[in-house]
């Protein structure tokens, strides 16, 4: 028989339906979390309870010719376990309200139009590039990312634009709800059952593609070291991104590429790698100002490489003289579909890095790029060229028909 998966409030068996009631009194097995599980306390068949190793426990279920009942909070396909148990189970799925509904409707907040996100559980890296922008923003958070440590990660990227709405242990004995500033919102304590709901209240600056070269941070007093706006504009538009995009960044310098490759691949994963540690805290300060919140880690590459996912795409800004050993790593690493970008400023490395890719099974294709900027003399105009950069870019022979 299938298994029947119900949603619960913190206001436990009376918010709930008889016939749910019915079900779980009659049930042999009932399973769920601690919280959960304590609503029923005069339940005399067995629990099992689900804390750790979930889906061991959903495996030992599908063995079990029993009359199941699983409790999970709120709405179990919201951020919860229904998606997972009805893949692996034959279920029956019955939802509770959603925390979320619950407390947009506690505040009279509309949320049909917001952005969600859980924190719950899931680390808070890359928040801000997510939400930058969004007018409204529903967050899941939990003890470790708390609304007190949302707030200061907010405030470090600037973002006090928003105003936050907490609710509390909704429809429980303790139940609490509050309207915060984010500096109220950090100092304050909660409990660990919380909605944060962020509400924009003012207008912000808004970086599209091809952010001025003049707005990074950069190292004084040796500027320059910075892929040019529009060198970096047409790199990013050859590495094919996506919004899920997990890219690389190797030799990052300001991370101007990383930045604008983050604005892209917003539900993604950014890694960058630079060996220049005053570079590094260019970067760091580059990526509180726009607003993107990616990993970035000191060394020369491919050392460190092998600490970061997979990518989808890799941008090259610099090989450090050891050209074969990365793009090999690169190549390998690389997953189907993916592409890398190498920017060029020699025809020396731009020989090299063709016959590597070539004897690594990559096609490539070069843009010669050779950009002239406007400036003023007095009363009139000249163009100033900038180095010709050759921008290389390549994807495995198997992958160029898809």
């Amino acid at each position: 028989m299938p298994i029947k998966l119900i949603g619960i409030g913190d206001n436990g068996a009376q918010g709930l339906h008889p016939q749910l009631i019915e079900w779980i009194e009659s049930a042999e097995v009932l399973v769920g979390g601690e919280r959960v599980l304590s609503f029923f306390p005069n339940f005399n068949g067995e629990k099992i309870l689900l804390k750790t190793k979930v889906m061991s426990v959903i495996e030992k279920l599908e063995n079990r010719n029993q009359n199941i009942v699983i409790l999970a909070s709120g709405d179990p396909l919201f951020y919860g376990i229904g998606g997972l148990i009805s893949k692996k189970l034959p279920v029956e799925i019955y939802p509770y309200v959603s925390s979320i509904q619950l407390a947009a409707a506690k505040f009279g907040i509309s949320w049909h139009d917001a952005y969600f996100v859980s924190i719950h559980g899931r680390p808070i890296k890359g928040l801000a590039q997510k939400i930058d922008g969004k007018d409204k923003v529903i967050i899941l958070t939990d003890e470790n990312n708390s609304p007190n440590n949302l707030a200061s990660y907010l405030i470090e990227f600037g973002m006090t634009e928003y105003e936050a709405y907490i609710a509390e242990n909704l429809q429980g004995e303790k139940e609490r709800c509050r309207k915060m500033t984010l500096e109220e919102m950090k100092r304050a304590s909660f409990s660990p059952l919380n909605v944060v709901i962020l509400v924009k209240i003012q207008q912000t600056k808004n970086w599209s593609l091809g952010i001025d070269d003049e707005e990074f941070y950069q190292r004084k007093p040796e500027k320059g070291l910075i892929t040019k706006k529009e060198v970096r504009v047409l790199s990013i538009s050859a590495l094919n991104l996506h919004e899920k995009s997990i890219v690389w960044d190797i030799g990052t310098c300001t991370g101007s590429v990383a930045i604008e490759a983050g604005k892209i691949a917003k539900e993604g994963k950014i890694f960058a790698i630079e060996k220049n540690e005053e570079d590094i805290k260019n970067c760091l300060l580059n990526q509180q100002k726009f607003r993107v919140d990616f990993t970035v880690v000191h060394g020369k590459a491919p050392e460190g490489l092998d600490k970061f996912p997979n990518p989808d795409a890799i941008f090259i800004g610099g090989t450090g003289g050891n050209m074969e050993e990365l793009l090999t790593v690169c190549c390998e690493r690389l997953n189907k579909n993916g592409r890398i970008v190498l920017n060029a400023a020699t025809i020396e490395n731009l020989y090299e890095s063709i016959k590597i890719f070539y004897k690594l099974g990559f096609h490539t294709e070069v843009t010669q790029v050779q950009i002239a900027r406007s400036k003023q003399i007095l009363s009139l105009t000249r163009f100033a060229p900038l180095n010709p950069v050759f921008i290389v870019s390549a994807k495995r022979k198997e992958d160029e028909d898809v």
